[in-house]
């Protein structure tokens, strides 16, 4: 999967996240996150997971966290990556 244009998913709420995606001649993934110290790990992890499952080898992601679950970090990761690709 190619990234081609500026895309979101996600809100700022607690236990949810917001990922932002634009395009990039390299991967670069930026996590914050309030509870980093802790998940910190866990949330990159999930995201590499996500990121590698779909082949993206090249874009900037930011993911703003603010407590979310794994599942809903999958979910919006994918969200954002698929509304950025040319499909």
């Amino acid at each position: 999967m190619k990234i081609e244009k500026q895309a979101q998913a996600g809100t700022m709420q607690s236990s949810d996240l917001m990922v932002f995606v634009e395009p990039a001649n390299e991967l670069k993934i930026e996590i914050e996150s309030t509870v980093k110290k802790q998940f910190g790990h866990l949330i990159s992890a999930k995201v590499d997971e996500v990121v590698a499952a779909l082949g993206v080898t090249a874009g900037f992601i930011r993911v703003s966290d603010r407590g979310a679950l794994d599942y809903a970090i999958e979910a919006r990761v994918k969200t954002a990556l698929q509304r950025a690709s040319a499909a």
